[in-house]
This record gives structure tokens, C-alpha cells and sequence, in this order.
């Protein structure tokens, strides 16, 4: 009797341990048990991407027509809510499984049986198959569509890269010429090639120098009337007083037409980089970038030039050239102008422990008169040693800057060393803490040309190869 009633449980509920059932998604109907005695289906169990087992029910053999009336005859007839079938309970459930392992099931179709091993392996072989040459097909495809209707070459993307690495050759090339100096006719573009601010390609030059000058007026429209407002105040105050100090002996700078350009320049960065805003001393860095843009349109001596003899169009062009080619400069050492100039202070005690390594009798003559690194160097990392320089060596000092990587700020440290290395006689006669900062904030450069400028470069180029990947030489 129980084993009867097991029967009928096993009959009632379809759903032997063990045995495979559909598992439906958003791709498949539900589909009746009975479908798989009505129409031959076979379940397929796979694998699919979030490691669940999925069981596809495939037709064996094939009757789409069938499968379609099947389902709208289930549809009409499984109207009944779920929530009204009433399902065994766990006690029900318990008697009549007791020794479900021990009858002999007369189910119709035996999942042991060697006819269903077999057909489930044909299947599988010849469902495998399918997806492998659907997916064949889907890596040809697009390389035939790309080959048959466009016009483009098979051999597009060696030129593409062929192309990327020519330009990069010629910026390597371009660099290594630019180096030791550039001529000063070509000057303006190649400094705005180096500094990243103009395209290597040339046909897109044009239009990036039209949209980037475009945009710097943008910003003038937009924020520069806000130079009176109480937050800007503090800000425009300081710019509108370093500016005429900046290079008070050279007549160009001291223009009002100059001055009110350095103004907006200024302002405009400042606002941008509200992490630094202004700091005495970028005003500095504005000049080097005026006169060689300027250059551009004037043969004659350009620090004599009175500019109003320019075009407003001459003029606006060297005002936005000279904003972005800043911008491109500052974002490389922007941490010598954050709060407390957390980068100028860090180069300065790399420069004291390089020169303890390079020559340590000046170093311990420093010590010995107490003068500290901080007193002379601080304005050496800050305005870049413009201070120090006239304009024309700046301008040629930077020409290798920007041909060097990290020119600006990590082979500056070694131009400033040989700099300092340079007046080894004169510190060394200087035996008193105010003889040495007199001579130190008043080096005799006036008369500095090309020549100095680059023995200078050279053995500061030596210093780096000797030094720069070699930090036990930093060590005491």
C-alpha cells in the first residue's frame, strides 16, 4: 500500500530527486511537463555566465508550428493563480518518500536509460557545434562588412600607427635639436610645440590655436569683471602690485598696455587654480613667454618695442599664447605655489644634500657661517633663477627646459648646483654669514650670453648623469 501511494506521489508531482527540470528566464515561456511527452522535448542542461545551471528545452525532432499551438492552448487553459494550489505538506511529503529508494519506479521515461545517454549526447555535440560556428561567424563578419563597404584600405591601421610613431620620432627629434638652443625665428612654434600647448600634427594646428584662443577670451568675458569682488579683491591687489616690479629695468614691461595684459593673465590662472591661486613670483614666468611670442611679429630689439604699433588681432594672439603656454609650465610644478610651497621646500633640501655629495668644502663653509640653503635658494626654485639671469638667458635657459623631461622642475635642480658650484672661489673668499648672502643675491651674471649659458647646461647635465639614479649618493 505505501509503495502504491509512493507512486502516485511520484506520478502527482513530477518531481523525482534527482531529475532535471526547466529553469525559465525572460527568454523562454513556461512550458508544461507535459510538453516533453507531447512533443519529444529533451532538457539540455548548460552552463551559462553567472554559474547557474540553465536547462534549455529543445525539440526533438523539431515542430515549431506544434510548439506554438501547444502554447496558446496552455495559455488559455492555466488560468488558475498560483496562490490557490495547494501544496503537500512537509509531513505528507516525509510518508510518502520514506522508501522512495527502495520501489521500483515505472516512470515512462527512464533518465538512466542508454537511449536517453545517447540522445542527450547527440544533442549536446550538435548544439556545441552551432554556437561554435555562430561564433566564427561573428568574427569574420565584421571584418568582411569592414573590407566590402567602406573604402578604406586593409592596411589602414599600419599607416594609422606607422603615422603615430613618425610624429613621435619628430618629437624626439625635435628635442634633441632644440636642446642646445633654438634659433630665434622658429622659436614661438617650436616652444609651443614643446610645451604641449600646440598639436604635432599640422593640420590640426590651425584650428586648436583658434579654439584655444577663443576659449582664454571666453574666460576673460566671464570671470575678469569679478576682479572687484569682495572674494578677488585680496588676489587682483597683489598681482596689480607685483606686475611693475616685474623686470622694472627692461622699458617693454613697464607699459601700461604690457601691464594690463600680465593683469589678466594672471587673474584668469588664479582663479583656474583656486589650490594655489596667485603667488608672488608667477609673475615672473609670464615674461619669458611675452617676448618670444612677441618676437613673432617684431625684427627689431623686442625689449625696446612699443607694442601699440601691434594690431589688436598680433596682440591677442600673444596675450592667449603666453596664458596656455604658462598653464602648460605651472601644472608641472604647481607644488611650489600650494599652501606652504610644500615643492620649493623639498628641492631646496635636495639641493643641500646634492651639494654635500658634489663639494663638500662649500657645503661645510655654509654650515660654518651658518648660512642656510633656504636664504638663497628659495628664490632660485621660485622665480626658476630669473632673478638671477637676464632676460636672454632665461629664454635660452628654457629652451633646453623644455626640451629636458621634467626640465623644469627635475633638471632645474642640477642646473641650480652647477649654478652654485659655479661661484665655488667667491663663497669660499667670503668669511662672514652677511658677506656670503650679499654675494649670493647679487651674482654677477649682468654680462652672461649663450656661451655661459651653456657650459652651465652642460655640467648640469653631467651632475644628473652622475647623480640622478644614484640615491646612495645622497646619503651621508
Amino acid at each position: 500500500m505505501a509503495a502504491e501511494n509512493s507512486k502516485q506521489f511520484w506520478k502527482r508531482s513530477a518531481k523525482l530527486p534527482g531529475s532535471i527540470q526547466p529553469v525559465y528566464g525572460a527568454q523562454h515561456p513556461p512550458l508544461d511537463p507535459r510538453l516533453t511527452k507531447k512533443w519529444g522535448f529533451t532538457m539540455l542542461p548548460m552552463l551559462v555566465s553567472n554559474s547557474r545551471t540553465q536547462v534549455i528545452s529543445l525539440p526533438w525532432p523539431p515542430n515549431v508550428l506544434g510548439l506554438q499551438s501547444f502554447i496558446k492552448e496552455r495559455s488559455k487553459v492555466n488560468t488558475v493563480p498560483l496562490k490557490n494550489k495547494k501544496a503537500s505538506s512537509f509531513h505528507e511529503f516525509a510518508r510518502n518518500t520514506s522508501d522512495a529508494w527502495d520501489i521500483g519506479d515505472d516512470e515512462e521515461e527512464d533518465f538512466s536509460s542508454p537511449s536517453f545517454q545517447t540522445l542527450n549526447s547527440k544533442v549536446a555535440l550538435a548544439t556545441a557545434a552551432q554556437v561554435l560556428e555562430n561564433h566564427s561567424k561573428l568574427r569574420v563578419k565584421p571584418e568582411r562588412s569592414q573590407s566590402t563597404t567602406s573604402d578604406v584600405p586593409a592596411n589602414y591601421k599600419v599607416i594609422k600607427s606607422s603615422s603615430d610613431a613618425q610624429l613621435s620620432r619628430n618629437s624626439n627629434e625635435l628635442r634633441k635639436c632644440s636642446w642646445p638652443g633654438v634659433p630665434r625665428e622658429v622659436r614661438p612654434i617650436t616652444w609651443r610645440l614643446l610645451s604641449g600647448y600646440l598639436p604635432a600634427n599640422t593640420e590640426r594646428r590651425k584650428l586648436t590655436l583658434q579654439r584655444k584662443r577663443e576659449e582664454y577670451f571666453g574666460f576673460i568675458e566671464q570671470y575678469y569683471d569679478s576682479r572687484n569682488e569682495e572674494h578677488h579683491q585680496d588676489t587682483y591687489r597683489q598681482i596689480h602690485i607685483d606686475i611693475p616690479r616685474t623686470n622694472p629695468l627692461i622699458p617693454l614691461f613697464q607699459q601700461p598696455l604690457v601691464q594690463e595684459i600680465f593683469e589678466r593673465i594672471l587673474f584668469i590662472w588664479a582663479i583656474r587654480h583656486p589650490a594655489s591661486g596667485y603667488v608672488q613670483g608667477i609673475n615672473d614666468l609670464v615674461t619669458p613667454f611675452f617676448v618670444v611670442f612677441l618676437s613673432e611679429y617684431v625684427e627689431e630689439d623686442v625689449e625696446n618695442f612699443d607694442v601699440t604699433n601691434l594690431s589688436q588681432d598680433m596682440l591677442r594672439s600673444i596675450e592667449a599664447d603666453s596664458f596656455w603656454c604658462m598653464s602648460k609650465l605651472l601644472d608641472g610644478i604647481q607644488d611650489n605655489y600650494t599652501f606652504a610651497q610644500p615643492g620649493i621646500q623639498k628641492k631646496v633640501k635636495a639641493l643641500e644634500e646634492l651639494v654635500s655629495r658634489i663639494d663638500e668644502q662649500v657645503h661645510n663653509h655654509f654650515r660654518r657661517y651658518e648660512v642656510e640653503y633656504l636664504q638663497f635658494a628659495f628664490r632660485w626654485m621660485n622665480n626658476l633663477l630669473m632673478r638671477e639671469l637676464p632676460l636672454r638667458c632665461t629664454i635660452r635657459l628654457w629652451d633646453t627646459y623644455q626640451s629636458e623631461p621634467e626640465g623644469f622642475s627635475h633638471f632645474h635642480l642640477y642646473v641650480c648646483a652647477a649654478f652654485l658650484i659655479k661661484w665655488r672661489k667667491e663663497i669660499l673668499d667670503e668669511e662672514d654669514f652677511q658677506g656670503l648672502l650679499m654675494l649670493l643675491q647679487n651674482l654677477p651674471t649682468i654680462h652672461w650670453g649663450n656661451e655661459e649659458i651653456g657650459l652651465l647646461l652642460a655640467e648640469a647635465y653631467r651632475l644628473k648623469y652622475m647623480f640622478a639614479d644614484a640615491p646612495n649618493h645622497y646619503r651621508r
